[in-house]
């Protein structure tokens, strides 16, 4: 038998942080690649597949987020309404420009958090705000610096 054991997680050995992310002039795809991995915890050294051991993730000026290329003009959120002849479409500049600008950065990074009742669970963990002011700081979030981490993370 081996002396070494694989570390598995259980509820009492998660320890969940906060951390705050500025949207402004950042690249959409990468951010939410980055968010992603924090709200499953994969950036932690005691990451366990099938528990929710990632940080809490608030994420600021969700607005002024960029879209690269053509993609704010022909990038098309589909959805469908229930009735035949029902799909619906929506671009992202007006989806940008409308009520709810965040919904932008949530449907990015829920398409990349697995599907099923733990994806669930994770994204809880999200919270999206379109201005820059967030109820959350009585929990002392640590501002995480994504445009230091790569160049290519904002415009040039």
């Amino acid at each position: 038998m081996s002396k070494f054991k694989t570390f598995s997680a259980s509820p009492a050995d998660i320890q969940k942080g906060w951390c705050v992310v500025d949207a402004e002039g950042l690249v959409l795809g990468r951010l939410a690649s980055l968010i992603a991995t924090r709200l499953r915890g994969k950036h932690k050294p005691s990451y366990t597949p099938n528990m929710d051991c990632g940080d809490n993730v608030i994420v600021v000026n969700a607005e002024k987020i960029l879209l690269k290329g053509n993609k704010r003009t022909q990038k098309t959120y589909y959805w469908h309404t229930g009735y035949p002849g029902g799909i619906k479409s929506r671009t992202a500049d007006k989806v940008l420009d409308g009520r709810f600008p965040e919904r932008v950065i949530t449907k990015a990074v829920e398409r990349m958090i697995p599907r099923g009742p733990l994806g669930r669970r994770c994204m809880k963990h999200l919270h999206v705000y379109a201005g820059d002011q967030h109820p959350h700081e009585a929990q002392q979030p640590q501002k995480l610096d994504v445009a230091a981490m790569n160049p290519k993370n904002t415009a040039r």
